[in-house]
Formats: structure tokens, sequence, C-alpha cells
């Protein structure tokens, strides 16, 4: 539907004039024609009254009309889809992607552009998703999505079932829409606090379902998948697991095998490799190979499925290679200034020299959450049966999205 103003006055005369409010279209024709007729003593016509619109406004409005559809006003539109009525029209998205596949390269580049807010991790969906590995004994409260705090409040929920303004309603049906509404409140009080005007979270894929949430709960939202090599996801994600275990103060847990590995790697990554045995225990690269196949090839089905144009995909080697065309098209699917100036300000904000603090691209520092930022580097670590694992788990996927041709690799 055209975007049109929210106000604007009609003048019917030399004292005469018609205050309108436009929503998003048109609001409340009819209401115009009945007002019409109060002022000025006669019944001018619809058509009439119509034609000192805007010209979409007109036309839109009539097109409705001629198909039997009432002209919405506030509370038709409440009836009809009471979440939709209820949203803001600032422009919303979320960047999305499985962990150390360059989203948060990827959100500070857009978070660098003169227009838009990016910042992560609000954690909004995946309704099944807690951080157990904060608390590995199940002794704690644990950290949770914000879709998972809401359908877990057993207070909440009883409280929809009982109420008078709920109870006749669907509880689950509630919970989407209260979950739709906190996103959006959060989002916009940061948003107003800035002179920008689009607003994202990096929401990483923490189950395969988060495109299928979105298109229920938020689904005028716009989604960005950014999608890369699942074995250099693989090898990112292990030196992060590294870098973040328990005995260096972390969260992330390391098996039997994996603290020597680890040790040999930061001492010699080529004695490493010589030893046969390579970077991963089987466990470890089975385990990242299984959840890229099921997130990323799940999220890459259901976007253009439930999302239609508001989906769109972005390769971390596409960004590597040519960075100002792919942040460039990215700011248009999102609205924002496409201008040369904008998209440079916005590329040059994330610069690996920048992120990485001196280093160039390729420089390896293992402790960097920024440790390299390349494309191809699992051929350096990969083993035979490294790679053997990996098309048991992922092969078919790797093909598809063209990573390779065939499973001659």
């Amino acid at each position: 539907m055209p975007t049109l103003k929210k106000k604007m006055t009609l003048r019917l005369g030399r004292n005469t004039s018609l205050f309108i409010d436009l929503e998003t279209g048109v609001t409340g024709l009819r209401d115009a024609a009945r007002d019409l007729r109060s002022r000025l003593g006669k019944a001018p016509t619809l058509t009439k009254a119509v034609a000192r619109l805007p010209k979409d406004a007109a036309r839109v409005g009539l097109a409705r009309m001629s198909e039997g559809e009432p002209v919405l006003g506030g509370r038709d539109r409440t009836r009809r889809n009471p979440v939709r009525a209820l949203a803001s029209n600032t422009p919303v998205f979320f960047v999305t992607g499985l962990g150390k596949s360059g989203t948060s390269w990827l959100m500070r580049m857009l978070d660098g552009h003169p227009e838009i807010l990016c910042k992560g991790e609000g954690r909004f969906f995946a309704a099944d998703w807690r951080r157990a590995n904060f608390d590995p004994e199940g002794t704690q409260a644990l950290a949770s999505s914000l879709y998972y705090a809401l359908l877990g409040s057993e207070y909440l929920r009883l409280w929809i079932e009982r109420s008078v303004w709920a109870r006749e309603g669907d509880a689950a049906t509630h919970l989407d829409n209260l979950t739709r509404l906190a996103t959006e409140h959060f989002l916009l009080v940061r948003l107003r606090e800035t002179n920008k005007k689009l607003v994202g979270d990096k929401s990483p894929l923490l189950n395969a379902d988060f495109i299928e949430e979105v298109s229920r709960i938020y689904p005028e939202a716009k989604v960005i998948h950014i999608i890369r090599d699942g074995r250099d996801q693989a090898v990112s994600m292990l030196h992060h697991v590294w870098n973040r275990s328990t005995d260096q103060g972390g969260v992330q847990t390391l098996k039997p095998g994996e603290f020597e590995r680890r040790d040999i790697y930061r001492k010699d990554p080529k004695k490493l490799l010589q030893t046969g045995e390579g970077m991963f225990t089987e466990e470890r690269l089975r385990g990242a190979a299984r959840s890229w196949n099921a997130r990323v090839g799940k999220t890459a089905q259901d976007g253009p499925a439930l999302l239609g144009p508001n989906y769109t995909e972005v390769r971390y080697e596409d960004l590597l290679e040519r960075p100002n065309q792919e942040v460039g098209r990215l700011a248009r699917f999102l609205g924002a200034d496409i201008s040369e100036k904008a998209v440079q300000q916005a590329v040059g904000s994330a610069s690996f020299e920048k992120l990485s603090k001196g280093r160039e691209r390729g420089q390896e520092d293992t402790s960097s959450f920024y440790r390299k930022g390349v494309a191809g580097d699992w051929n350096n670590y990969f083993t035979e049966r490294d790679k053997e694992i990996y098309k048991e788990e992922a092969g078919e996927l790797l093909i598809r999205l063209g990573y390779e041709r065939d499973l001659d690799w």
C-alpha cells in the first residue's frame, strides 16, 4: 500500500474545511463523506469528495470500496488484526545467521549507516531457547529468549486465561502478540534516542524455527540472513569456544581431548595438523555440521516461502569481495539511503582493520573475536577425516548453496 501523509485538510470553500486523519493509507472516507453532508447541507457524491484526496489515497480507497471491503478506521483495523493495529509504522528488521557467520560484522556495518540503528543480541525469538551452559547443573534460573520468558511465565498465562480482557481469545495468540509488542517497545525506545529512521536487531539462529516465528509474530519485519561456508563457520566457532571455555572463566564446556588440541594449536598450529588428529574431535565437528545443516538449511528454505520480498540473503564471502555493492543492496532492501557516501560510511565503520585494532585481514589473533576474517580457511585445517564427517552431515547443503559442485572435495 502506498505511504501517505498521516494528516491533511481539505479546503471546501472560503470558510469551510475538513480535517481528515490518514493512517498508512485511507482512513474514514465514509465518515468524511458524512461530515461533508452535514457541513454543506447537501450530499456531494463520495467520488467528488475523494477527488480532493491525494491521488494514491483516492485510488486505494475507492478500489477497496468497489471490492466490497470497508475503508478501515482505527476500530475496524483492530478487529481485523490486533497486532498490526497496535504496531508502529517504523521499519523494523532482523539480521540473522548462525554464530560466527559474520553476524556481528554485518551488524556493525549496518549500524554505521547514517539512517540505520542495528544492535544485538536482543534474543527476542526462539521459543525453546535457554542458555544451558550458564548453569550446566540446572540449579539456577537460566537466561532465555524473550519469547521463551513470556511463553514460560505461569502467572502470565494464568492471567490471560482468567482475565475478562483475554480469556475469550486463544492464549497462545495473546502471548505471540505480547512478544511482538514487547519487541517493538525495546527497539523503538532505543531508536527514539537517535536521529536514525530504521532499527534492527542482530538475532542469531538459536533454533531452526526463526523464520516461522518472525512470520507469525512480526510478519511485516524484514530479515537479512547472512550465510557462510559451514566449514569456515565450524573453524571460527571452535576458536570462539576455546577462548570462552570454563577453565578460562567463560561458559563454554570443553570435553576430553579438546584441551590438548587447543594448547597444541596455540603453540604451533602446524604441529597439531602433523599429528593427523586435527583441530576437531569427531563429536564437535559432527555437532557443528548438523547445526549448520539444520538451521541454515531450514532458514534458507523458510525465508522466501514465509516472508517473500521481506527476506533476503547475503554471503559472508560476497561481503568480503565486494562490501560496498552488497551493503548498498541491503540498504536498498531496508529502504535506507543508498548514496555512495552513506554506503561507504557503513562499510568503513566496520573494516577488519578497525575491528581488529590494526591487524590486516588474514593476520591471525587466536584470542580475538575477529580472529582472521578470511574465506576458505577451512582448507588449512580440515583433515581428510574431517572432510568425510562434514560431507556425511551437511554435504548436500554445501552443494545446494553453491559452496561445492559435488561431493568430490
